[in-house]
């Protein structure tokens, strides 16, 4: 039986489902009795696989049906499974051109870094980090810090294009998920005009020719229509109906089952507690950078709603955030994704949206944020 225990053979046949020989598929004329039997248990162990995993699929065709693929384009439609590159990408990659390596990443992130040219300058922003807080300081919801985070923010930067048209956006949503979105015909032309904006610059301008070269986008506007799609599709975390989206939840902000979720916006955080909405408690991770962006971790609480751990570059432009987090998640989906910036290494962790799809089965960003490892 080809090294397959009973027990085995038992959990392959459970895995996946097998169609039973029909008209164009016929059994052999001359097997019967036991030899079928040990030919269906042989075919059984070739077949049966983990539906959520590429052992022994790499480059099948694609399949609706499947959870998820392990056929070449499934990179370019985010829809590969999680050991997509375990099992099948040194196969396919030996002889292509268009995978994104680790060390493309690292080029690629420092390239983006040195063409911010709309990130904030030193003399632009002041901030007051205060209490660094222990690991079990984290989660008691106490206020160790009594000033606010941002002593001084330059707004002359929020009239920049890119940053004016991120800041109309912010207030479109309702927080609370369980409650679905209905945007008006002016909310839909401010999500055109922020990647019209973005798109404008330096930075995108050479994201989309990387993603080009690496043969995830055929035009310009092709990666725009997905953009928008990935960023601002809507689905449900809640009870109803597109109560949610990766843009609200990454840079806006949410609240779900009582504490904030997402909320990994600078400018967001800068606005809300000169409000006097958002109250800033600590800090657990202060990056190596001397200069913006950096990065900062921290505790805070939003009109009353806690934050565990929340990590944000700060001072980074609204592009430079965008353009990271949709770099690391067309490139590593699901997983933590290396970048380098100003000789710095950190990880962006995204996840995607499994429950809903678009297009051809692409996913939706369910969330991206800066780790510091």
């Amino acid at each position: 039986m080809s090294g397959w225990e009973p027990n085995q053979l038992k959990a392959a046949y459970s895995r996946r489902p097998f169609s039973r020989p029909g008209p164009e598929q016929p059994l052999p004329g001359d097997l019967t009795g036991a030899s079928v039997h040990t030919t269906m248990w042989l075919q059984v162990a070739g077949l049966y696989t983990d539906p959520d995993s590429c052992r022994g699929r790499c480059h099948e065709p694609y399949n609706k049906q499947d959870e998820c693929h392990c056929n070449t384009k499934c990179e370019k439609h985010r829809n590969c499974c999680e050991d997509y590159h375990t099992h099948c990408s040194k196969e396919r990659f030996s002889s292509s051109h268009d995978s994104i390596t680790n060390e493309e990443l690292l080029s690629i992130s420092e390239q983006l870094y040195k063409v911010d040219h709309n990130k904030a300058q030193q003399s632009d922003i002041t901030i007051n980090p205060q209490h660094l807080a222990s690991s079990a300081e984290t989660r008691d919801k106490e206020d160790h810090s009594p000033e606010p985070l941002y002593t001084y923010v330059n707004e002359k930067l929020f009239s920049k294009p890119t940053y004016a048209s991120f800041i109309k956006l912010l207030d479109n949503y309702q927080r609370m998920t369980g409650r679905g979105e209905a945007f008006s015909a002016e909310q839909l032309k401010e999500q055109g005009n922020f990647l019209q904006e973005v798109m404008k610059t330096e930075l995108m301008k050479k994201l989309y020719n990387f993603l080009h070269k690496k043969k995830r986008y055929s035009t310009q506007e092709e990666f725009v229509s997905d953009l928008k799609e990935m960023w601002f599709g809507l689905y449900s975390r809640g009870k109803d109906e597109g109560d949610s989206s990766g843009f609200e939840h990454v840079f806006a902000g949410e609240v779900k089952k009582g504490k904030v979720s997402g909320f990994h916006n600078w400018i967001r955080f800068y606005l809300l507690e000169k409000q006097g909405l958002v109250d800033y408690h600590s800090h657990n991770y202060d990056g190596p950078w001397a200069s913006y962006p950096d990065v900062l971790g921290m505790q805070f609480s939003w009109d009353g709603y806690f934050k565990e751990v929340g990590s944000a570059f700060i001072g980074c432009s609204p592009e430079f955030e965008f353009g990271l987090y949709t770099l690391c998640f067309i490139a590593r989906p699901g997983k933590t994704c290396r970048l380098s910036l100003g000789g710095h290494q950190l990880g962006i962790q995204t996840y995607t949206w499994t429950k809903s799809t678009y297009g051809n089965d692409r996913k939706y960003i369910a969330t991206a944020y800066v780790t510091s490892s």
